[in-house]
Parts: structure tokens; C-alpha cells; sequence
């Protein structure tokens, strides 16, 4: 078990130490409201987060529905070839995300605010992922797979939204604040293929398709520096029911 000085240290930290511990507080027993919410959804920093992750996910679901078609379509590759293509940027993605995590654990271990932690590796990732508007000026399919892997893997190295959702939710609404940031990005999945579809069938190319997706990365890039601001834990005000 831990003393209390150690539980102390943990809160200094930013711990949450005691949820679920006390049964008969009424904070924990209060039913969450529609106003409760409203408050997550009117915070301009947990707002810009989930819009970021909205724009984020826009660069995931583009390698997952159309990247392969982008190769065989347009870069003329045959479907053996394409398959192989593709596993590059994924590789690259899985690299950039155990990377992000750990510059970020590393910025805090040399005592640099939770803000400037999580924020420098998301903003460097998501300006690396706007390398993939290159792909429209190169031929070669090496340069494809170069900038294509580049961008996954700026994407991979900026996808640090779970750790900054558990340095802002609010203690009482962790659960519903993670809802909310899931809801958020998986509706990318939902837009984002008829989107780009829509673009490939109204141009009759990718070129725009892929300004679009780095318009996205920008889009995101720009809400964690200026409407994110600092990165700290989003305090509920008390409703009545």
C-alpha cells in the first residue's frame, strides 16, 4: 500500500488516486446530464482535440480503403506489387507510434511541462504527414513509397490522443470523455472513404484526393497549436439537475 506521502506525490503529479474509492460521495453518484456534455463539447481544448483526432483518423482510414487502389489505379502497379507496396507505410505507422510514446515519456523524464511532452511529437508527426501531397509531384514508384511511408509514419509518431485524453478528462466523465474522442475519430471512417471517393470520381484522379488528406494533417496540426492551448485536466462545473 501506499503512505500518504506517496499518494501526494502521485496527485502532485496529476494521479487520480481515489476514483471509485469513495461510494457515498455524490459527485460519484451524480448521473451524468445532457448540460454535463454540453460543458465537454463547449471546452475549446477538449473540442480541439477531438477535432484533431477527427482529422488524424482521415490519414488512417485513407491507407486502410484507398491507398491500395491509389497504387494499382493511378500508379499503374500490379495488385502483387501494391500488396507488397503497402507494407511499408503500415511498418513505418507501427514504428512512428512506439517512437511518438516514448519522445513524449522522455520530454516529461527531462522535466518539460505535460503540454510542450505531448504536443511537440503530435505537431513534428502530423507535419511529416503532410508529405504525402508530394507523392503528386514524383513518378517514381520508390518516391511514392517513400513519402507515402513518411507520412504514415509522421501519423504513427502523432497519434498521441489516448495519452492526452488521460491528462484532460474529467475525473467523473473519463469513461464518457473517451466516448466522445472515439466518436469523433471514427466518424472519419465514416465520411472520409465516400469523401475521397467522391473527389476520385468527380476529377477522375488522386491528385486531389491527396491535397485533401494533408489538408486534414494541417487541419489537425493547427488545433493542437493554437485551440488545444495548454494540456491540463478539464474541471466539470457543478450542475443542477
Amino acid at each position: 500500500s501506499l503512505n500518504p506521502s506517496e499518494l501526494e506525490y502521485i496527485k502532485q503529479g496529476g494521479g487520480l488516486v481515489l476514483m471509485g474509492e469513495d461510494k457515498n460521495n455524490t459527485q460519484q453518484k451524480k448521473k451524468t446530464s445532457f448540460a454535463d456534455i454540453k460543458q465537454l463539447l463547449s471546452s475549446r481544448m477538449l473540442l480541439g482535440i477531438f477535432i484533431a483526432q477527427y482529422c488524424i483518423n482521415c490519414l488512417t482510414y485513407f491507407f486502410l480503403t484507398w491507398f491500395p487502389v491509389y497504387l494499382v489505379k493511378e500508379r499503374h502497379m500490379t495488385i502483387l506489387q501494391a500488396g507488397f507496396a503497402a507494407v511499408a507505410p503500415a511498418l513505418c505507422g507501427f514504428i512512428g507510434g512506439i517512437l511518438g510514446g516514448l519522445v513524449s515519456d522522455r520530454l516529461i523524464k527531462m522535466n518539460h511541462s505535460v503540454t510542450f511532452a505531448r504536443k511537440l511529437p503530435i505537431i513534428l508527426g502530423l507535419f511529416l504527414s503532410t508529405s504525402i501531397v508530394i507523392c503528386n509531384y514524383v513518378e517514381s514508384h520508390t518516391a511514392i513509397i517513400f513519402f507515402m511511408s513518411l507520412a504514415f509514419f509522421g501519423k504513427g509518431f502523432g497519434s498521441l490522443g489516448w495519452a492526452v485524453m488521460s491528462d484532460v478528462a474529467p475525473k467523473e466523465m473519463i469513461g464518457l470523455s473517451g466516448g466522445l474522442f472515439n466518436t469523433f475519430g471514427n466518424t472519419a471512417g465514416i465520411v472520409i472513404p465516400i469523401v475521397i471517393g467522391y473527389i476520385i470520381s468527380s476529377t477522375g484522379s488522386f491528385n486531389n484526393a491527396l491535397v485533401f488528406v494533408g489538408i486534414h494533417a494541417v487541419i489537425a496540426l493547427l488545433c493542437y497549436l493554437f485551440m488545444v492551448g495548454k494540456i491540463e485536466r478539464f474541471q466539470l462545473k457543478t450542475t443542477t439537475p
